[in-house]
This record gives structure tokens, sequence and C-alpha cells, in this order.
């Protein structure tokens, strides 16, 4: 999503604190989240993703069109739909996909790439990329290779592709929607999480997925938890930093959330990282870093 312009007053400093607390951890910790779904024997696509967005769209469409925000049109819909597709079953359904036979934070490892992928296709659109910028994807794409020829990820191949496609999608989504007719930043969240959702939860039910018995308590506390904390109030807090503090501050997630979930990984469900696999999660995060420094100096 593109930044919006920030408002003229300064936020109190312990809303921004506590926006950038849920953005960092609690987004962070959707990946241990989705691990502790599919754990408890919840269907990947039509419930850990599918059923998780349906609800959480549905209570923030509904929330907004009783405040009186203004439904999408029948002209956006199709461009929600597009974006539904491609960020949350592409961005999200894959990498839920790969959670089944790789650990969360090796997932977070990799979705860590996505602002490499979205500076590549900005230039591929024609947008000017400084040498600061083409410095940081050369070294962030290094890592990239790394965990992908280096790291544990070489020994699930299956996993390794969906961990390609993922941040490809959500990055690609991304790039495509700026300057596309869209309704307010909230409406737009919610009506791409309606969307992505349905479609979620289409492939999941084409693929075959059900319930093999009565959902665990697990697995129903974790897709809870990635519903309501995950995709209602950390996506309602990026969306209040967007609006309410400089865009480098807000999508400092991205270097972020990768340490939050390897960190929770290790300590929750005991997942073991090689050295490769922290040594390929530095460079990519290096390489997200360089960018950003990169664009404030252009600013």
């Amino acid at each position: 999503m593109s930044a919006p312009p920030t408002t003229s007053a300064a936020p109190r400093s312990g809303l921004v604190v506590l926006a950038l607390f849920l953005v960092y951890v609690v987004w962070g910790s959707t990946y241990l989240g989705i691990h502790l779904a599919l754990e408890g024997g919840m269907p990947p696509l039509s419930v850990i993703s599918g059923t998780r967005f349906v609800i959480a769209g549905g209570v923030l469409y509904a929330l907004l069109r009783w405040r009186g925000v203004p439904a999408p049109t029948r002209a956006q819909w199709p461009t929600l739909a597009v974006m539904g597709f491609s960020l949350l079953f592409l961005g999200n359904g894959m990498v839920v996909m790969a959670e089944r036979d790789v650990s969360s934070g090796l997932a977070a490892v990799a979705v860590a790439s996505v602002p490499l992928w979205m500076a590549l296709f900005s230039a591929f659109r024609g947008q000017k990329v400084t040498a600061g910028e083409w410095l940081g994807i050369a070294v962030g794409f290094a890592g990239v290779l790394w965990l992908n020829a280096g790291s544990s990820l070489t020994a699930t191949p299956a996993g390794l592709v969906f961990l390609l496609v993922a941040p490809l999608g959500w990055a690609a989504g991304s790039i495509w929607s700026r300057g596309r007719d869209l309704p307010s930043p909230f409406m737009t969240a919610a009506a791409q999480m309606l969307c992505g959702g349905a479609i979620l939860v289409a492939a999941g039910l084409l693929r075959g997925e059900r319930m093999d018995g009565p959902p665990s308590l697990q697995g129903v506390l974790a897709v809870g938890y990635l519903t309501v904390f995950g995709s209602i109030v950390a996506f309602t807090a990026y969306v209040w930093l967007l609006h309410n503090v400089r865009p480098v501050l807000a999508s400092s997630y991205a270097y972020v959330n990768p340490v939050i979930a390897v960190a929770l990984g290790a300590w929750i469900a005991h997942e073991r990282f090689s050295a490769a696999d922290i040594g390929a999660m530095a460079v990519i995060l290096a390489g997200v870093v360089v960018i950003t420094l990169a664009r404030l100096r252009r600013a």
C-alpha cells in the first residue's frame, strides 16, 4: 500500500510506540501462529488463511460501513480482487503452505525479501532507482541466493517454491496497485481481505482440504489470534502509522518482523536455525536497510 500523507498534528509518542509494538511483535508472531495452527490440524488455505481473512475483512467492513465510510464502487471491486489474489492468496497463502515443510522463522526470513522485489519491480516500471538502491538490491538478493542455496530450505523443495512465490506475489501486487482507483485505506484493507479470503477458501476446497476431526483447542486459538490480532489489530495499527509518522518508520517492520519471528520460533516452537540461515537473514536485512537509507537520502 502506498503511504498516505501524514497528518499535520504530531501524534502522541505513546501511541506511536504502542502502534510500532503491535506491528513489530504481533505481525512478527503471526509466523508462529501459522505454525501452531498447522500443528493443531487446521487446513492451510481454507481456514488458516481464507476463513481468517473473510472474518477479519467482514468485521472491519461492517464497522466501517456503520461509521459511514463509503463502500467500494463497482469499478473498484475488480482492482480489490486482484490485490486480494496477489497479496493474500499468493503473498500469505503460499507462506502458510510453505510452513507445512519449513520453520516459521525461516518463512519470515524469506518474506523479508519483499522490499527488494518491490524496488526491482519499481525499476521495471520506469521509476528512477539510485545507485544506493541498486546496491541494496544487490546485497539483499545475495542474501536471497544464500538462503535458497545454502540453508535448510534446500531439503524442502516444495517449501522453497512457495517461499519464492510469496514475496513475489506480495511485491507485484503492491506495485501494481499504486495509482489505481481505490477506496479509503481502511476500506481497501477490508475489501481486499474479503476478496482474498474468498479466493483462499475456494482454493482450499478445490484442493480437497477438510477437517479430519473436531478442531483442536490449539488450532482454534491460533486461528483466532491470527484473525483478531494479526489481521485486525496489527493492520489497523499499521494504517494508523502510515497516517501519522514518516513512511520509513511505518515500514520498518520489514526488518524487525523476521528477527521477532526467529526469536519466537526458537523460544516457543523450539525451532533450530543453522549458521547459513542466520547469515542469509542478516544479509537480506542489510539489503533492506541500505535501500531504506538510500530512499531517505533521495527524499
